[in-house]
């Protein structure tokens, strides 16, 4: 049972229709976008909404017993600093769940678009937010403090006619995905025949045997617990008293066992 939960990034407050009054007793909802807030969808749990930003967190040090986030923090500018918001707001043996968009999300779209401009434009300016690798959310999750991590990922794959309907589903209805770009230096338009090449592309670089083209979102889950002395601490280097290399004898073991 978790007291007092905070919801970083909420959006419209989806998070809170999976979770129930028994796990949760309060949540505190945080968002930038007051419109988000103002239309966030009711909840069974008792809810207070917050706008403010995810690197500057407005609450005291040790206040929630968990944090969750659910794909926002692609949106921010300073990464390392919302994980260490997140991790000051945390009580001791709290805990961060937390899943964002990788790096490798929305990859056909990227590569069709620099491809098609380089050829049309002679250079080419990024029109996807940029996300986080993998291989750098340990390490930034353990910068910021957090202990015990968690961190798996999983690619969802979406097929369209083409890249226009690809374009037009990330400006409207998935908003909260793909959003175009929030770079202050990209490019303001992308010229008519840019266009038709990148979409020729892709579909000669990634399109399906039907004539669709797949989109793909990358996702990247992650635990992180707040130190607290009550926790499982690893044992020292050293004190084992069996190896990895008699797991392979374990089958033999039980087969003979059984006999």
């Amino acid at each position: 049972t978790f007291p007092l939960a905070l919801d970083v990034g909420s959006g419209r407050g989806y998070i809170a229709q999976h979770l129930t009054k028994e796990t949760v007793e309060k949540l505190i909802q945080v968002d930038i976008a007051e419109n988000a807030l103002k239309n966030a969808v009711e909840s069974e749990i008792p809810t207070v909404r917050v706008v403010a930003d995810e690197e500057f967190l407005p609450f005291k040090e040790d206040t929630f017993d968990l944090v969750v986030s659910s794909l926002s923090l692609h949106w921010v500018n300073d990464l390392p600093k919302a994980f260490k918001e997140i991790h000051h707001a945390l009580k001791p043996d709290g805990v961060f769940i937390g899943a964002m968009f990788g790096g490798d999300t929305l990859y056909e779209l990227r590569c069709s678009l620099q491809l098609a401009e380089l050829e049309r434009e002679g250079g080419f300016s990024p029109h996807v937010s940029p996300f986080t690798a993998v291989a750098d959310l340990g390490h930034l999750l353990s910068r910021a403090g957090f202990n015990t991590l968690t961190v798996d990922t999983d690619e969802i794959q979406v097929n369209y006619p083409g890249l226009f309907e690809v374009m037009e589903d990330l400006q409207g209805k998935y908003i909260c995905m793909g959003e175009s770009n929030c770079s202050w230096n990209r490019k303001p338009l992308l010229h008519r025949e840019t266009m038709l090449a990148a979409a020729a592309i892709y579909q000669e670089m990634y399109g399906n045997s039907d004539g669709s083209v797949p989109a793909t979102f990358q996702i990247y889950y992650m635990i992180g617990w707040k130190y607290h002395e009550s926790q499982a601490k690893p044992a020292q280097r050293g004190s084992a008293t069996a190896s990895f290399g008699d797991l392979a004898k374990i089958e033999g073991l039980l087969k003979r066992g059984k006999k």
